[in-house]
This record gives structure tokens, sequence and C-alpha cells, in this order.
């Protein structure tokens, strides 16, 4: 660890609390010129801190740049030391995880970045990753599962983003099958998973979930406006963006770790914005509809016709229809 990430960590680590630049140069075993360097340089990266005369360097609690500085203090115990990446801009994480997880990236890789040029949704949509303001991140999981049985996967992290959600806010977010998170009515969280799998056997060697959510109130494109909203508004202290990536981060590993168990599965269908629904699906290339029933073990979505016959989707794309 470089100088300056150590001096971002101990920072972390007494945000809002003063340190003086001598006991910063005693801890790290270097010369207060170094530190004074580092001090300066993560102030150019666009880190809040104030030099106080006869206190020292305090973290200033309204910075909110992401960094794993930022974000290893709210890990639990067994997640300390899990790699993680951040970017200040990037095509896709889902890109870059990727590439990793085909070079034997271990379980619990995390990439995130401030800005993605590129960031990709569900059916080759793009999704809208605009600087500074979101949680842009993926993790590499190493399940053991077969192929038909990975859309657990998606389930379990949109269950993970909504009880990270919970514990910061009191907004209650809904899931929209299989992988959308709405407020109001309004999506603030895309999932996307894509899967590294073995042909031959049938099983995953490794899955990438990527999470895209809208955290500080951003300047939505015209086109987004109506249907995309952020956690917090403009006049809501928002500088939790590491509290709430490393919240995430501890439930995904939490539930992929027991996934065999299912108890995930009754708090996806308790904020389920579908079941009960009349919606309208599309099956190879053919528009069909139904009333969404329930969600299997599987994690995929029961779906009853009129004429009594019942179908399980585990893919696709659906839209609701409200009943007046």
């Amino acid at each position: 660890m470089s100088v300056k990430n150590e001096v971002l960590h101990i920072l972390e680590q007494c945000k809002g609390k003063s340190i003086s630049g001598q006991e910063l140069a005693e801890k790290l075993g270097v010369s207060r010129t170094a530190v004074w360097k580092s001090i300066k340089s993560l102030k150019e990266e666009g880190y809040l801190i104030d030099g106080i005369s006869n206190k020292g360097y305090s973290l200033s609690l309204s910075s909110d740049v992401l960094s794993p500085e930022g974000i290893r203090p709210f890990l639990k115990d067994e997640f300390k030391d899990i790699p993680i990446t951040v970017y200040k801009t990037i095509n896709s994480t889902n890109t870059e995880a990727k590439m990793s997880a085909m070079q034997n990236a271990g379980h619990g890789t995390v990439i995130l970045s401030e800005e993605q040029t590129s960031g990709r949704g569900r059916m080759g949509r793009s999704f809208y990753s605009p600087s500074e303001s979101g949680i842009y991140m993926s993790i590499i999981l190493k399940p053991d599962l077969n192929i038909a049985d990975s859309v657990l996967i998606t389930t379990a992290a949109a269950v993970a983003v909504c009880i990270a959600i919970d514990k910061f806010t009191n907004l209650e977010p809904k899931i929209k099958w299989v992988n959308d998170i709405y407020i109001n009515d309004k999506k603030v969280c895309g999932i996307l998973t894509e899967a590294v799998t073995d042909v031959e056997s049938g099983t995953v060697n490794s899955v990438i979930v990527g999470i895209g959510l809208n955290v500080k109130a951003a300047i939505f494109p015209s086109e987004l406006k109506e249907i995309a909203v952020s956690i917090f508004n403009p006049n809501e202290d928002s500088c939790i963006r590491n509290q709430l990536a490393a919240e995430i981060i501890n439930n995904i590993l939490d539930v992929c770790g027991s996934l065999e168990d299912r108890t995930f599965l009754e708090f996806y269908k308790e904020r389920s914005m579908i079941i009960g629904e009349k919606i309208r699906y599309l099956k190879n290339n053919q528009w069909f509809e139904g009333y969404a029933e329930d969600i299997d073990k599987f994690g995929g979505l029961v779906v009853f016709h009129d004429d009594g016959h019942k179908e399980v989707l585990h893919s696709g794309e659906i839209s609701v229809r409200k009943q007046n």
C-alpha cells in the first residue's frame, strides 16, 4: 500500500476527527513531508480534507469519494480482505470484472467506478452512470451452481440491495422481477448478472453481479426523467456511498453463501411489485399476457393464464399492467 493510501486509510477510520501530521508520520514511519505530499494528492483527487492549525488534518464528513479505504471499515470482519478496485472512470465494471474472472480473480473481488462510459443493462440496454452520483459496482462470485440455477443469484442480489437501502432510508424499495429495484414506481437500481460457464460440465465457474444504483440526485436525460429516481434528494445528507457500497457487498456475500436455504425468497416476494398483477411478457419475440402468481424456489416467475395453464419464466422482459 502506498503512503497516500495508508494516509487515506487512517483518515477514513477517523473521518470527521483531526489527526496531526506528526502522528500520521509516526504511525506510518515516514516523514511529515511525505504525509503533506499525500494530503495534497488526495485533495487533488477530490477528497475534502481540512488542515486545522495546531490540530492537524481532518477528512470532512461531507467527503464522498469512493475508495477501498472508505469501504473497508464498514465490511464485516470475514470480508475485510477481499480485493477492491475503484476506478475514476471505466467503460463498464461488468466488462472489467469478466476479464478479471477469466484471469482467476477470487470470490468476492469487487470492482467499482465513479463513472461508467458504457454502463450495460439487460437486453443490450445502456445504464446511465454519471460521475460521482451513484454506485456502479460488480462483484465476482464463485457459487456452486448449475447454469439453470443462476437466476437465484440475481434474485439474491436484489434482496441484498433492498436491505442495504432499508438500513439508510425509510423508502422500502420494491422489486420488479427479475432485476430492477423501484422507489415510488421509478427505477432506482438495475442488476445485471452474467455467468462465466464451463460448457462441457454445465457448471458456473464465476458469476458477475453488476449493480447500478442511483444514490445522489442527478440530472437525468429527458428520456429518463419520468422513469428514473435517486435514493436521496438534493437537500438530503447523502455522503454515504462508501457505507452503502459496503453494506451491499456484505449482504451479497452473506446471502450468496447460503443460497440453498432460499430464505431470501420470502423477502423477495414481500417486496415484489408484480405478484398479483396482470403482466405482459416477451417470449420468442412475441408478447403474451397473464397474472404474476408467485416466485418459485429457483427465482422463476410463475405466470397464470386465463385459460388455466401456468408457465414459469426464468428470463425475459415483462411489463406491469396495473389493475384499476
